[in-house]
């Protein structure tokens, strides 16, 4: 019965070289978690230009803050989760962006 459910079942692996042990499982390949836009602004903050990014989708507070942490370290600079929106200071669009793109996510800029 299972040579019809299992269609390898009959293949013989003599003469095959074994496999390596020591190699690393392949990696699981990334999630496409969606798209999120990344814009610089600077009107109504006092000339200082800020890096949002926005448009999440199906991610939590809790993820939102740990991501904006991880910029921040990444950046040296301070910022943000502010109405469902990570802001970090200063122009860090290719910052984000790598950071954005580990985590799964697909960013666009947008804007100026």
């Amino acid at each position: 019965m299972d040579e019809f459910n299992n269609p390898f079942a009959g293949l013989d692996a003599t003469g095959l070289p074994a496999g390596n042990p020591n190699l690393p499982a392949s990696p699981a390949p990334k999630k496409n978690r969606g798209r999120v836009d990344i814009i610089r602004q600077k009107a109504g903050r006092g000339g200082k230009t800020v890096t949002v990014v926005k448009n999440f989708v199906g991610i939590g507070m809790p993820e939102k803050e740990a991501l904006a942490k991880k910029m921040q370290k990444a950046c040296g600079t301070g910022g943000t989760v502010k109405d469902g929106q990570i802001e970090i200071q200063g122009d860090q669009r290719e910052s984000v962006v790598r950071i954005l793109e580990e985590a799964g996510f697909r960013p666009v800029l947008a804007g100026g």
